[in-house]
């Protein structure tokens, strides 16, 4: 499977031909443009190695998350970003790649974070190692982090190595009748107490916080905040990891990352709240260049989720723009992985 990929990659590179990296596709949605011929990573698949003691487990870019979530819950343990699926086809390396993060990223962590070493095949056919399987292998380790959130526009993932978590003993969630505006004071007010909050959702009018821990922990928490527990609260946070509930459907969806104190944003259509009011979803036609000097306002940036272009994914400064050129540049000089893909300019 290597020496076929090598070969691919070094025929197109002598042509100049494009290549756009894909397994299962569950984040095909998210593209300024798709460009270039398929380069299917669904075969590379299988876990390399887990070490459960360590919290460490490497597998193939191919595997299926359903797959590696299954091993891990097996050890009693989970991928601590709640990473989203947006598919039943989701694989590890999509996952990594796109570097998108679910419900508990504002209090575990990203993917980016978890990220401890990959095997990376460039655009002449080699494979090069970064980082390692344990925290203090720093060598290369920030090129690894690199490829979290490329979306395939810099290398082919090969493997990855992620630092896992333990489950939670005990997870349940407390749901509030109230709007936006009180929904954003109290996660705020609550994210600066000592309280084990995994998640935050401010959706149709409710707040929902879902608890996670031990039950000494969660059960001191539950009488200390109130609130009604909600029944089935598995279901609610996986469609609002993967986007499955109604607000987020009816127009373009964006992404905007802020403040999280920042009031409710003055915006048509329906929003969906998250992270303690640090990551607003907004679903509707509102012009672009308003929607990202809402964000720019808010002290933060938006970037179009969902929904087709000529709109651009972000509205990057000039100095930013110019830094992700360099990069793409360095480490893909004859740009053949996802051309404008991420950006219209190359």
């Amino acid at each position: 499977m290597i020496e076929r990929l090598a070969e691919t990659i070094r025929a197109a590179s002598a042509h100049k031909r494009p290549l756009r990296i894909r397994a299962g596709g569950s984040k095909d949605f998210y593209a300024h443009s798709l460009q270039g011929e398929v380069l299917d990573m669904r075969a590379h698949a299988g876990i390399v190695d887990y070490e459960r003691t360590e919290l460490v487990i490497t597998a193939r870019a191919g595997t299926p998350l359903a797959e590696i979530d299954a091993v891990l819950a097996r050890g009693g343990q989970m991928l601590a970003c709640e990473a989203p699926r947006f598919g039943d086809a989701a694989t590890l390396g999509g996952c990594v790649a796109a570097g998108f993060s679910g419900p508990r990223r504002v209090h575990a962590g990203s993917v980016r974070d978890f990220v401890l070493g990959t095997k990376v095949m460039t655009a002449s056919g080699d494979v090069q190692r970064f980082g390692g399987q344990v925290m203090k292998n720093v060598a290369g380790f920030d090129v690894s982090r690199l490829m979290a959130g490329s979306f395939g526009t810099l290398g082919v993932l090969l493997e990855v190595s992620l630092k896992v978590l333990p489950l939670p003993d005990e997870e349940l969630t407390l749901r509030y009748e109230t709007g936006e505006a009180e929904a954003i004071e109290r996660m705020n007010r609550w994210a600066g107490q000592p309280l084990p909050i995994s998640a935050t959702c401010h959706v149709d009018g409710a707040l929902h916080v879902r608890l996670s821990g031990n039950g000494l922990g969660v059960g001191a928490a539950r009488r200390k905040m109130g609130g009604e527990e909600m029944p089935e609260a598995d279901a609610f946070w996986g469609a609002v990891r993967d986007q499955r509930l109604a607000a987020f459907r009816g127009g373009t969806l964006w992404r905007l990352s802020i403040k999280s104190s920042t009031p409710p944003l003055n915006l048509p259509g329906s929003q969906v709240i998250e992270w303690n009011g640090a990551l607003r979803w907004i679903t509707g036609d509102t012009p672009a260049e308003t929607v990202f000097a809402a964000a720019r306002k808010a002290g933060g940036h938006a970037t179009r989720f969902r929904g087709s272009a000529p709109t651009p994914l972000m509205q990057l400064d000039p100095g930013t723009l110019d830094l992700h050129r360099r990069i793409k540049a360095a480490l893909d000089p004859l740009g053949i992985f996802g051309p404008q893909r991420l950006h219209p300019e190359f």
